[in-house]
């Protein structure tokens, strides 16, 4: 038998995760985003990753449509634009500075509030349970010297080193 969503939940919130958007043009060229913190790296050879997708995102018909998007995993100081695109609000660009992937559709690329961004083409698409599993090819990417923003227990927090590990593990 399946836990319920509740324990589900608690489950994956018990341990800190990085913070995503993912951003996408629709069909009339408009940009559309969400955040995301189920991301994964799938292969190294090629290149691929894969994002998770509600079934019910408002963004999903813009990935579904333009077969390309962009991963943001988000930096210090991002937490109020983590939250804006956790919503359901149209205006989610508003007074954003973003520029046009040059290589992913022209989905919206947030590079000032990214740790680092992957632009994407989708090469799969799974369907499992109330989600949609995008598989990407990374065609561009790009990396800042930020601290990363993370969430954990339904709060969101910085990394911080505390010190150099001292004895490998083998």
């Amino acid at each position: 038998m399946a836990v319920d969503t509740n324990r589900f939940r608690e489950f994956f919130g018990s341990f800190p995760t990085s913070v995503a958007i993912v951003t996408a043009l629709d069909e009339r060229s408009e940009p559309r985003g969400f955040t995301c913190n189920a991301l994964t790296a799938v292969s190294a050879e090629p290149p691929l990753l894969s994002v998770c997708v509600d079934k019910r995102s408002q963004t999903l018909p813009a990935l579904a449509h333009s077969g390309a998007f962009v991963v943001h995993v988000l930096a210090e100081g991002a937490q109020e634009a983590s939250e804006v695109f956790a919503g359901k609000s149209e205006g989610k660009f508003a007074g954003r500075d973003w520029r046009p992937s040059s290589v992913a559709q022209g989905a919206p690329v947030l590079a000032d509030i990214a740790l680092a961004y992957a632009e994407c083409s989708v090469v799969q698409r799974v369907e499992a349970g109330d989600h949609w599993i995008y598989i990407a090819r990374v065609d561009g990417a790009e990396a800042f010297p930020r601290r990363p923003l993370l969430y954990h227990q339904r709060r969101y927090s910085v990394w911080s080193p505390v010190g150099r590990l001292t004895a490998a593990v083998r």
